[in-house]
């Protein structure tokens, strides 16, 4: 389906409010941003503030799209909205409701800090014990202890995830069965992968540092690092063996 120029050029205002965007928390909003945080009983101040980013990101893909492809816009292409509302909800969550506070989300957490327990000892990286969601860790370097809430074991990833799988299934001509297999084996390798975030977070502080500060600019970028990857590898996966399959039906249908 082609977009005309018309549409495409309607867009431009769109893109230049999202530039505007960026040079002002560049300059200036982010502070902003981050004292308003107390106003509204926030605690995490940095889910506040990447909030606020996928707000506007979400806000300018949904309408681009909507110019683009009008109503059927959410059949055609609902991933990336879907996505980036997901990770909005999600850090909105972790803003207002942080740490433990929604007890359902944290529930299979403890099960995810034994698991990792036990891969360390599996892989003799150091000296691991866990404590409901505690983990002591002993390596190369020192002590460390590493709390686990439900945003760092990957619950969040596990959200959207079924979000976009979900947009994505429906819109593709595959039996109730296929889908619903797809759909699982999709939310077991979601969590394998957040299985090994944890993991490669303890191995940072057991074999590369304990300095609170540099761990913490590994954190913040393993869950992406690891959950993006997967997430667009197994969607292609999927397309791609979907459509083989339909392509043999298809033949053999024909003969």
């Amino acid at each position: 389906m082609g977009v005309s120029t018309r549409r495409l050029l309607a867009t431009i205002p769109l893109a230049a409010a999202v530039i505007a965007y960026i040079i002002a928390v560049e300059n200036g909003l982010r502070e902003q941003i981050e004292a308003a945080a107390p106003d509204f009983g926030v605690e995490l101040v940095y889910s506040w503030i990447w909030l606020w980013d996928f707000a506007v990101m979400t806000a300018f893909v949904s309408v681009a799209l909507a110019i683009y492809f009008g109503k059927k816009w959410v059949r055609i292409a609902p991933a990336g909205p879907i996505f980036l509302g997901g990770s909005a909800a999600i850090l909105s969550l972790d803003a207002f409701f942080p740490y433990d506070s929604l007890g359902p989300l944290q529930f299979f957490v403890p099960y995810l800090v034994e698991l990792n327990v036990w891969l360390i000892g599996l892989f003799d990286l150091g000296m691991a014990t866990a404590n409901d969601n505690l983990m002591f860790l002993r390596g190369d370097h020192g002590a460390f202890a590493l709390q686990v809430f439900w945003p760092s074991a990957g619950v969040h990833s596990i959200i959207i995830y079924s979000l976009v799988m979900m947009a994505f299934l429906l819109k593709m001509n595959v039996p109730r069965g296929r889908k619903a297999a797809w759909f699982a084996i999709g939310i077991i390798g979601t969590i394998a992968v957040n299985v090994a975030r944890i993991f490669a977070l303890s191995w940072y502080a057991l074999k590369v540092t304990t300095d609170a500060a540099k761990w913490e600019e590994f954190h913040s970028v393993a869950g992406e690092i690891m959950f993006l990857p997967w997430l667009f590898a197994f969607l292609v996966i999927v397309m791609v063996v979907e459509s083989r399959r339909l392509t043999r039906l298809k033949a053999q249908s024909q003969k």
